[in-house]
C-alpha cells in the first residue's frame, strides 16, 4: 500500500476535519472554557469557521455550550481511547519503562511467559551500563531470571506444580538455582512480597528486581524488571528502587485498563 501524504492544498485534505481538530486542541487545564472569539483566536481560525466547528462538535456531543462559553465533554475521551485500543502491551508498556529508566538510570525490561521461558517485548537500556545481549524477543529459563519467577508466582498451584515437575535446572552460573524446593521457597516468597530479585542467575555480573503486571482480573500478565550491574548496584540498592518499578508497573496496568474498557 502506498503511503498515504496529503496537504493542506491537496484536493482530498478535508479542511474542515483539520480546523475541527484545531479547535479541540486550544482546551485544556488552564482553558476548559472558551468563548467563541478566544476559540478563534487560539486556533488561527475565522470566527465563521470555528462556529461552524464548534456547532458540529457540540451536535456530536463532544463540545458543550454554557451561555457563551464551550468547553469539552468527557465524550472527547473516546479519540484517545480509540488509539489505545489499537496499540499492544508493549506500545503501552515501553513509556513507562522510558521514564522509569531515566528516573533509576538503569535499564528497564517487559517480559510475558511463554511456556517454561521469558520473553522480552519491551526493554528501553540505559546507555553503557549493561553490557549483556538483551533484546526484545530474547528468550531465557523462568527459573533463572527475576521477571521468569514473579510470572511463576503469577501462575495458579496446578500449573505451577506441573512447571516443577518437569522443569530442568540447568546451572546457568554457579548461582543458578538447582533445587525445584529451592526454587518453590523462592516463588512462595514472591507471591508474599510482590516482587523477586534475582542476583548473578542468569548471567555472571547481572543482578536484577522484578514486580508483576496485572490485568482488570487481577491475572498476572507481564513483569516489569530493573537489571544492573552486580558491580555498580547493591542487592539492597536494587531492593530500594521496588517502590518505582511498582510504580511504572501500576501506570502500565492502568493504561491497560483505558484499552480494554470497564
Amino acid at each position: 500500500m502506498e503511503p498515504l501524504e496529503v496537504g493542506p492544498t491537496e484536493p482530498d485534505f478535508v479542511q474542515s476535519l483539520a480546523r475541527g481538530l484545531e479547535v479541540i486542541k486550544v482546551f485544556d487545564a488552564d482553558h476548559p472554557a472558551r468563548s467563541l472569539s478566544d476559540v478563534a483566536r487560539a486556533a488561527g481560525l475565522s470566527r465563521a469557521a470555528t462556529r461552524r466547528s464548534l456547532l458540529t462538535l457540540l451536535k456530536l456531543g463532544y463540545v458543550r455550550s454554557e451561555g457563551a462559553l464551550f468547553g469539552l465533554t468527557p465524550k472527547i475521551l473516546e479519540l484517545g481511547h480509540a488509539y489505545l485500543r489499537a496499540l499492544s502491551t508493549p506500545q503501552i508498556a515501553e513509556p513507562h519503562l522510558k521514564d522509569l529508566m531515566h528516573d533509576v538510570q538503569e535499564t528497564t525490561a517487559l517480559s510475558v511467559l511463554d511456556g517454561d521461558h521469558v520473553v522480552h517485548v519491551a526493554r528501553v537500556p540505559a546507555r553503557g551500563v549493561i553490557t549483556v545481549s538483551i533484546n526484545v524477543g530474547s528468550r531465557f529459563p523462568a527459573y533463572a531470571t527475576a521477571m521468569g519467577r514473579v510470572l511463576l508466582a503469577g501462575l495458579g498451584e496446578d500449573a505451577f506444580l506441573d512447571y516443577l515437575g518437569r522443569v530442568d535446572l540447568q546451572p546457568l552460573t554457579d548461582r543458578t538455582v538447582r533445587d525445584t524446593a529451592e526454587l518453590r521457597t523462592i516463588i512462595e516468597a514472591t507471591r508474599k512480597s510482590g516482587f523477586c530479585v534475582a542476583d548473578q542467575e542468569l548471567n555472571q555480573g547481572l543482578r536484577a528486581v522484578a514486580v508483576p503486571v496485572h490485568d482488570r482480573s487481577g491475572a498476572v500478565i507481564a513483569a516489569a524488571n530493573i537489571a544492573v550491574g552486580a558491580g555498580m548496584r547493591s542487592l539492597d540498592e536494587l531492593r530500594d528502587m521496588v517502590p518505582r518499578l511498582q510504580a511504572c508497573a501500576a501506570g502500565i496496568e492502568t493504561d491497560l485498563q483505558l484499552v480494554t474498557g470497564p
